[in-house]
């Protein structure tokens, strides 16, 4: 009976829209991306070899909501730095649009990449009013894998403070 409570506590607990929880396997992949209009590859893989990876889903790049949380992880990349952490926002865009956001959104700080189809369909964050694009999303991806946080919000506000958080309980 404890085990059943303590299963309904969880799923309760886990948002609603990001059907990786808390211990499950994130999926590998590989994307283009592009940090400080530089392009490059990005692996999830390779990069949980330095350390838990913030993995975090938006839907547009420009997009007022987008900025802004652009514009706070940037703020706080040291302090993810100082933790471990890498830090990935991906979105459905063409990489010459990211390109650009890695530059003037994300200060050159950290990496954005091309939310493939497949990747959102692994993650399970597509947004179902704009075919193709994600949701808000944010994962934390300890080095074994796997997923230590799922916050799915389209507020962007407790995206960073969430992720963050739980990054520093990872290094202990």
């Amino acid at each position: 009976m404890r085990a059943l409570i303590a299963a309904v506590a969880v799923l309760i607990a886990a948002p609603a829209s990001a059907a990786l929880a808390p211990g499950a396997k994130a999926p590998d992949f590989s994307t283009q991306g592009a940090i400080g209009g530089k392009p490059f590859l990005f692996s999830l893989s390779s990069a949980l070899k330095k350390g838990p990876v913030v993995l975090y889903f938006f839907p547009a790049a420009f997009t007022p909501g987008c900025t802004m949380e652009a514009n706070a992880f940037a703020e706080q990349t040291a302090d993810f730095k100082r933790a471990g952490a890498t830090i990935i926002g991906v979105a459905a865009d063409k990489i010459d649009d990211l390109k650009r956001f890695s530059i003037k959104e994300c200060r050159s700080k950290f990496a954005v990449a091309v939310a493939t189809p497949s990747m959102i369909r692994d993650y399970d964050v597509a947004l179902p009013k704009l075919a193709g694009r994600s949701n808000r999303t944010s994962y934390v991806i300890a080095r074994d894998g796997r997923i230590a946080l799922a916050h799915s919000d389209m507020d962007y506000r407790e995206h960073v403070a969430k992720t963050l958080a739980t990054v520093r309980t990872l290094k202990r």
